[in-house]
């Protein structure tokens, strides 16, 4: 699986929000509210090629949906973002988030606890 661009990610958090779109229809919700249609258009359809995008035609037009679920992409980039900075430690991850005070330790306690109760079941 590929990494996305910061605009192919925009798009892909659109659709998993409308599950499916013409591409009419995410323009309204991009930030840059100065792309073109045609901009937009071109970003779904390198996600149709790169396999996170499916469509189905109507006449001329498309209507997108994603093929790749966020879930299974957000496993992807945290495992490649483990592999490039932190030697492939989600120790080390968790640590530098702790320290950077971007989790607390009541968040901390939170997570051991799902963590107890997932080993559980």
């Amino acid at each position: 699986m590929k990494r996305l661009t910061n605009k192919e990610e925009e798009v892909m958090r659109i659709l998993w929000q409308l599950e499916k779109a013409f591409v009419k229809q995410i323009i309204p919700h991009i930030q840059d509210k100065k792309l073109h249609y045609n901009t937009v258009s071109t970003i779904v359809r390198h996600l149709e090629d790169k396999g996170f995008v499916a469509h189905e035609a109507y006449g001329n037009t498309h209507q997108y949906y994603p093929v790749i679920t966020k879930e299974k992409y957000r496993k992807h980039i945290m495992s490649l973002t483990s592999k490039r900075f932190f030697d492939n430690s989600y120790k080390s991850m968790v640590s530098f988030f702790a320290k950077e005070e971007k989790i607390s330790a009541d968040e901390l306690r939170e997570i051991l606890e799902i963590i107890e109760k997932d080993k559980k079941e």
